[in-house]
């Protein structure tokens, strides 16, 4: 045998031993290891090997899997979540995205009403609160002068433990006094409201736009700095057309899909 053919004689492996085929670069497309798991996991969240809500298989398991190590895993879920498919819960795994939830927009909006109509649970919690001046803005929408002294409260949503929406809302203080210790004590705006005699309130304006999320609001969100958000700006008033709030909603844009009811 000549020194060519053999180079060209691969070793054979022993008997009985069973030899995993490893996911490779493909030369000819220039497909990346972490890229090709990446694509195969979508696949199957598709297909619905991966059922939304479920926990994706350890990353050692996937490692194990496609014969490569756990570096390029973490790449390939990395790029997951970047999409949207996938979020990572510290200490307990990565979970596929449930489907977007269907958000109304309509005369009376409530959080609560609208999540559980999806067949989900609804939660949230007070972030943070303050007393401060109204700015130009947010003194327009409320009908108050500049500088008005407001509650502002910062709030975060969930369906089923997934943040689904962050919000700053603003009250007159004057009326609304207390309104953050009754909040984290109700978690609830149309609870909080009607502690103060506010039986009812309806929707009097709504602007939708669209924003990239910053280093809060992707913290709080648990989405990748830079991801697409869903921002809503709304005014609420009494059953007189006074204005109780105005709120601002920052939606992680994969989440939900707003709808314009008229």
């Amino acid at each position: 045998m000549n020194r060519a053919a053999a180079r060209s004689v691969m070793p054979r492996p022993a008997a009985g031993k069973i030899v995993r085929a490893p996911v490779s670069q493909d030369r000819a497309t220039g497909v990346s290891l972490w890229r090709q798991i990446a694509d195969e996991l979508e696949q199957g969240i598709a297909q619905g090997r991966y059922e939304a809500g479920r926990k994706l298989p350890a990353e050692f398991e996937i490692a194990q899997r496609f014969g490569v190590n756990r570096h390029t895993v973490r790449r390939a879920i990395a790029a997951l979540a970047e999409r949207g498919l996938v979020r990572a819960e510290r200490g307990s795994g990565t979970f596929v995205e449930a489907r977007r939830i269907a958000y109304p927009i309509r005369r009376r909006t409530r959080f609560t009403d609208i999540v559980g109509s999806a067949g989900r649970m609804a939660g949230g919690r007070l972030i943070a609160s303050a007393v401060e001046g109204a700015g130009e803005d947010v003194a327009r929408r409320l009908k108050v002068k500049a500088a008005t002294p407001l509650i502002r409260l910062e709030r975060l949503r969930y369906a089923d433990r997934v943040p689904l929406c962050a919000s700053t809302t603003f009250l007159p203080a004057h009326r609304f006094a207390n309104a953050a210790e009754v909040y984290a004590a109700s978690n609830s705006i149309t609870r909080m409201l009607g502690q103060f005699g506010v039986r009812d309130y309806t929707r009097a304006q709504t602007l939708v736009s669209a924003a990239i999320a910053d280093a809060a609001d992707a913290n709080s969100l648990e989405i990748a700095l830079g991801r697409p958000l869903l921002v809503v700006d709304s005014v609420d008033v009494d059953a007189d057309g006074v204005p109780v709030l105005t709120n601002r909603a920052r939606f992680a844009a994969d989440r939900v899909s707003l709808v314009v009811e008229t």
